[in-house]
């Protein structure tokens, strides 16, 4: 990718849209709750916000240390979410597909 914004995305950001920092989901033994976390990026896609920043709040930068093995499957299930609302969206929602390489 050359760093160039898709039209569509442009326009979105343009108008302005909401982009919040998305939470993280887990368990009682503190491990990743798939179908809670899928829940929220659906919440927060029905909310109106117009993508999700996945593992930027402070509270959630230990997720991005390999060691935890977090960040990669955080970020898969929110695209997956957003890929799956995309389908039926006339504006599709912003995220960073370089994270996910």
């Amino acid at each position: 990718m050359s760093g160039e914004l898709d039209a569509k995305v442009r326009q979105v950001l343009n108008a302005g849209t909401a982009i919040p920092a998305h939470p993280l989901a887990l368990n009682a033994d503190r491990r990743l709750d798939e179908r809670r976390q899928r829940a929220l990026t659906r919440y927060y896609i029905a909310a109106g916000a117009g993508g999700v920043a996945v593992g930027v709040h402070t509270t959630q930068f230990a997720i991005r240390n390999p060691q935890m093995g977090l960040f990669k499957p955080v970020l898969e299930l929110a695209s997956e979410e957003m890929d799956r609302a995309d389908r039926t969206r006339s504006e599709p929602l912003i995220r960073n597909r370089r994270d996910l390489r």
